[in-house]
């Protein structure tokens, strides 16, 4: 077996013959992931472990502190923001499972947007096809992971932000329901709506880093029969302006379930999203609050240059009166308990993750329009485990050109149940 050291500088020299045009990591911390890599082989060579991810090559987004340097969020804002006093609570916890932090990734700004792109620190080309986006905004993320330069990639997800990016590039991604993992640390966006979660290569490593991040012993993870398994398809608006070849794998997805002896049926959720969407009409959640807290610089003018797909919105959410949120906040509380009553019909809802393939990065940055009708379509599915309170899996599936997604969402709390029924998919799908 390689030596996580070994392991190690195998990426740190792949990522030195590109240092020049690096833009899937911002930052890397070599010496530090030397000694942990180090420390973890003395722990090996003596049989003892600190548990699953001992040794395991993680990598973090740029939006959680590191004690001693600025959380800089994929802003120049923050460039030079006063360093951190402590690491963030997920970072603590992955270190003192032996984890070996190599380094930040790359997130788009604000972790605002879903195309993954970012105008000061440069795109990283998606895993598959450097010409393709990489999604956002844990952009860094899925690559990396995707790529093979981290094991584990830690992202945050407010709208989909760990699911999208896993799904462009192949990889699992995990968003927990929100306030299992501890946000504390974490440069947010919507106190509401954020989630920490893993990218990982197997459903496997992502439960045994949000276990660990959640602060919870790891168990070893039992696949759970899917004979019985009752599924879900919400077909209706979800299903929309999905590319054949994407439609295609999921029907060879579901079929597969089928033949395992899953219960598969439609359960619409329709009236539940319209209802969701008129209480958005003004403005997002995830715009309202991040426009308080970006309020002081949204309200002076911003000392250097901002995304404008980033400002814009902010700007317009800050507008919003108080009174049109808090009516917001409560109207989506009735509507997560209706949908919450909706899904004690099945074990899981199963729908592609994004209705797409990654689209290339120079046709999105040539076509505004196009733009701006990508990053809704990229948001549309993943967005309903944010915006009802539940919790979610994007597992790639097979026979596709470029990397797709399967999104399996559970009830809010069912996240282990989720974590059995995913493996067990996973296993499915890989024989398929």
């Amino acid at each position: 077996m390689q030596s996580a050291r070994d392991r190690l500088e195998i990426i740190l020299s792949r990522l030195a013959n590109r240092a020049a045009d690096e833009k899937v990591y911002t930052r890397l911390y070599a010496e530090a992931a030397r000694a942990a890599a180090d420390a973890a082989d003395a722990r090996r060579k003596a049989s003892l472990s600190s548990g699953p991810l001992d040794g395991a090559i993680v990598s973090i987004k740029d939006l959680f502190d590191v004690a001693g340097e600025p959380t800089r969020a994929g802003s120049l804002m923050l460039a030079d923001a006063q360093p951190a006093a402590r690491d963030a609570t997920v970072v603590r916890r992955l270190r003192q499972a032996g984890a070996v932090i190599l380094g930040k990734t790359n997130m788009t700004e604000f972790a605002f947007t879903a195309i993954g792109d970012n105008l000061h620190y440069g795109t990283p080309g998606n895993a598959a096809d450097a010409s393709l986006i990489p999604g956002g905004s844990s952009s860094g993320a899925g690559v990396a992971v995707g790529q093979g330069s981290s094991d584990i990639s830690i992202g945050s997800d407010t709208g989909g932000s760990v699911r999208i990016p896993a799904s462009l590039n192949g990889v699992v991604g995990f968003k927990p329901t929100a306030r299992r993992v501890p946000l504390a640390g974490a440069f947010s966006l919507s106190a509401t709506l954020d989630s920490i979660g893993p990218l990982a290569r197997s459903v496997a490593d992502c439960a045994a880093a949000d276990a660990i991040m959640a602060g919870e012993e790891p168990v070893s993870l039992q696949p759970t029969s899917l004979a019985g398994l009752r599924i879900g398809i919400p077909r209706g608006v979800l299903f929309g302006e999905t590319q054949s070849e994407v439609a295609e794998a999921f029907d060879r997805s579901v079929r597969a379930m089928e033949g395992a002896g899953a219960r598969v049926a439609d359960l619409p959720i329709d009236d539940l999203i319209a209802g969701m969407r008129a209480a958005t009409r003004r403005a997002s959640i995830a715009s309202m609050e991040g426009a308080e807290v970006h309020a002081d610089w949204l309200a002076t003018g911003a000392s250097v240059p901002v995304d404008p797909h980033v400002s814009g919105p902010l700007s317009r959410a800050l507008a919003v009166p108080a009174s049109a949120y808090i009516r917001t906040i409560r109207r989506r509380t009735e509507l997560v308990g209706a949908m919450a009553e909706r899904l004690q019909a099945v074990d899981v809802l199963a729908l592609p993750t994004v209705p797409m393939v990654a689209p290339s990065i120079a046709v999105m940055a040539g076509d505004e329009a196009l733009r701006d009708r990508t990053e809704g379509l990229l948001l549309r599915n993943t967005q309903v485990a944010n915006q009802f309170d539940l919790c979610a899996i994007s597992l790639p599936m097979a026979g596709t050109r470029l990397p797709a997604g399967l999104m399996l969402v559970a009830r809010h709390g069912h996240d282990l149940h989720l974590f059995a029924i995913a493996a067990a998919v996973e296993a499915l799908l890989i024989k398929s």
